[in-house]
């Protein structure tokens, strides 16, 4: 499959991102909006009008302050070397007005649009393999929207929760985590031999032809279904999970690792998305400058990443996650 022409490889991602549309939609019946969102929409509409009221300032200055606010997470997540979901969500609902069924929306927006911007370039280097992408796809999607209806049904508070803790884990995984450029693996087993998870790529740095393939395969596929929960259910985009999981435990180069999960992110992040938009928590107030702030940071911060001190970026990140993640925990505590 790796073989296949560039056109031929987006086609086929193409039908399969609507097939998962299909199963989504399937799944979420004709309901367009929830009473959770009506009232989460109602209680927006009421911070809102109280913020203006106390601080006297239009209805544009929170989005203003937002696209502001993306600009600068965009630039910390490409130094970091950290998907921009993970931060946006438990910074943006500890410190804006929206409730959290908003941001979580947004997250996976924000998340699906930097991975659909990076998946052809990284098919066409082979980066990103559709051999080791589909398999997880299918269940980690499937559990994406498990995960979203999930997180819908819970009581604000339990998610808020459950965020904080998630996320302080995030940061204590991002601090424990020794990533392999070529990991070791003697053997494939005979589930990756049955799947063709294996391949080659062209290394720029070196020039040379890297050949790879995967073992333990059955576990890394079963880990991906608690990931696909999760990114459903907290709105984050899930590579700071797939990363590790591809490369330490199922061998795979960290280039491999890393083109597949960015990929993986526009296929599971869709299969969630469409549960947010079709349950009215998808909002072109948040959306719209979080996204373009974060893309527009994103640029700057690829110029920016050859001056930067990557240990010192990546030490802030986690100390910025282990407050959120506080402040999360402490959100849903009711303090």
């Amino acid at each position: 499959m790796d073989r296949l022409s560039l056109p031929a490889k987006i086609a086929l991602f193409v039908v399969f991102g609507v097939l998962l549309f299909a199963v989504a939609a399937f799944a979420s019946g004709n309901e367009t909006v929830t009473s959770a969102a009506a009232d989460a929409g109602a209680e927006v509409a009421k911070a809102a009008v109280q913020l203006g009221a106390d601080t006297g300032v239009a209805w544009w200055v929170w989005p203003t302050v937002l696209l502001f606010f993306c600009f600068i997470l965009g630039i910390i997540a490409v130094l970091a070397g950290v998907g921009g979901g993970v931060l946006y969500v438990p910074l943006v609902s500890g410190f804006f007005p929206f409730h959290l069924d908003f941001v979580r929306g947004a997250g996976l927006m924000v998340a699906l649009a930097g991975a659909l911007a990076a998946g052809p370039g990284l098919l066409k280097r082979n980066f990103a393999s559709l051999r080791l992408a589909l398999p997880v796809a299918l269940i980690a999607s499937s559990c994406a929207i498990v995960g979203a209806f999930l997180g819908m049904a819970l009581p604000t508070n339990v998610v808020q929760l459950c965020l904080g803790i998630t996320i302080m884990g995030i940061a204590i995984l991002l601090l424990m985590s020794k990533n392999t450029a070529h990991p070791v693996v003697a053997k494939q087993d005979a589930l990756s031999m049955a799947l063709g998870m294996d391949g080659a790529y062209n290394d720029p740095s070196t020039g040379e032809l890297v050949q790879w393939k995967t073992h333990r395969t059955l576990p890394g596929l079963l880990l991906f279904i608690i990931i696909g929960i999760m990114a459903g259910m907290f709105g984050l985009g899930a590579g700071w999970a797939n990363v590790p999981v591809l490369n330490l435990l199922m061998g795979a180069p960290l280039k491999v690792a890393v083109g597949t999960s960015k990929f993986l992110l526009s296929i599971t992040d869709t299969s969630a998305a469409w549960v947010y938009l079709n349950k009215g928590c998808v909002i072109p107030l948040m959306a719209i400058p979080s996204i373009i702030g974060l893309m527009l940071g994103s640029f700057v911060g690829v110029r920016l990443l050859a001056k930067a001190k990557p240990t010192f970026i990546r030490y802030m990140v986690i100390g910025v996650l282990l407050f959120a993640g506080g402040k999360a925990l402490l959100k849903g505590l009711g303090i």
